[in-house]
Formats: structure tokens, sequence, C-alpha cells
């Protein structure tokens, strides 16, 4: 059954093929500003992805230490941290208030690459939560007020009577921020960069640093 759904492993001709259409560039192993590159490599993503090129993977853990992990969307990156936004009383949002700690994943398959982040998780201010609450569509809006998230649901239906009722409430006007409605920020402490190369002996470039504001340290690693 596995050899009729997992891809094989590439012959040695498709390696070579890959090599030759994959020049060793290593100028990018001197770089000192890993949200620089971040954005760099965004940017490109943003043109070769077929969508979301701002899909992450998220990582958390409960108080237990358990993990779990889903996509989110990112929506903010600086020198501070990487942004998203969702429902405290999701399955995510307990678990960073019992353990703040959190990771995130971007793969871009259309450039073969892939960053890794990792470090504190803290809730963004609430003007911040409340001015990228307002910049969204009015029926996402709505859908936050009326989504439950994370917990049991009987049918669409309840659902569906929830945003009907939201859109009554406040389907004119402004719609205000729920108050369970939040963004988080992940302040790094190791970022590292990922680059596909063939025979499986990528490039992976890796930033680590003591604490927020601290100087970033830089090494290559064994693929």
């Amino acid at each position: 059954m596995a050899d009729r759904i997992i891809p094989p492993t590439p012959s040695a001709e498709e390696y070579a093929r890959a090599a030759a259409g994959s020049p060793d560039d290593g100028a990018w192993f001197s770089r000192r500003d890993p949200f620089a590159l971040f954005a760099e490599w965004l940017e490109e993503a943003k043109a070769s992805e077929p969508n979301d090129a701002n899909a992450v993977a998220l990582a958390t853990a409960d108080a237990g230490g358990a993990p779990d992990v889903r996509m989110v969307l990112l929506k903010d990156v600086s020198p501070d941290g990487f942004v998203f936004f969702s429902n405290a009383d999701s399955r995510k949002g307990v678990q960073l208030a019992a353990n703040p700690r959190a990771a995130l994943c971007f793969h871009w398959k259309s450039l073969r690459r892939q960053v890794r982040v990792s470090g504190a998780a803290e809730p963004v201010g609430e003007a911040e939560a409340d001015a990228y609450f307002a910049s969204r569509a009015k029926d996402s809006q709505i859908g936050a007020w009326a989504s439950l998230q994370s917990r049991p649901m009987a049918g669409r239906f309840d659902l569906e009577a929830r945003i009907a009722r939201y859109a009554l409430t406040y389907g004119l006007g402004s719609t205000p921020r729920p108050p369970n409605w939040r963004g988080w920020r992940i302040a790094p402490e190791r970022i590292e960069f990922w680059r596909d190369r063939p025979f499986r002996l990528h490039d992976r470039l890796e930033f680590t640093r003591a604490g927020a504001g601290q100087p970033w340290m830089t090494q290559r690693l064994y693929p």
C-alpha cells in the first residue's frame, strides 16, 4: 500500500538534474539579520506559491507538555516577532495560556525552502488587536463572534444560526472585537533557514539569541 501512495525516493539521475539546476550560492550564509532574510524569502514565496504564502504551522503544548500543531496565517512580522490572531478560547489559546511558548514552521514547496521559529509567545496589545480586527471583512468579523472555536458543534445549522444572530446585531455600523479574540507575538530565540539541496545535503543556517534585544549568533548546521 505504502509504495502506491508515498512518492519514491528520487533516482540518481533526478538528483543530478536537480543539482545542475541549483547552483551553490553560499552568499546567504553571511547574513546577520534574520528578519531581513525572512522578508526576502516571503516576498519570493508570495510570487511563487499558489495561495497563502503567509500560512505557517503553529506548534504549541499544553500544561502537561503534550504537543499540538495546526496551520494559521502570519499577520505581521518585525524584529519584535511573528504575529497571528485567533480565539483565546480555542485549543491553541488555552495551550498558550498554560504554556506560553510556541514554534512556527513555514514551508514554501514551490521554492523548496523552510523557516523554523521558536520562542516565547505573548498577547499583543489591545490597540494592535483592535486595529487588525477592524481591518477584517465584515463577514469575518461576524464569524469571529459566532464561532465557539474548538468546541463541539451539533451541526452546521447551529453555526449558521449564530451567524444570523450576530449579523442582526452587528450587520450595520462597526463591529467591536470580541473580548476573547486576540493576537499573539512569538518573540524568536531561534530562527533556522533551510534550503533544499540535491541528495538530501541541504543548506541550514541557524540564528540564535539569549533573549529579545540580544545580538544574534549564527552557525551552519549539518543537513
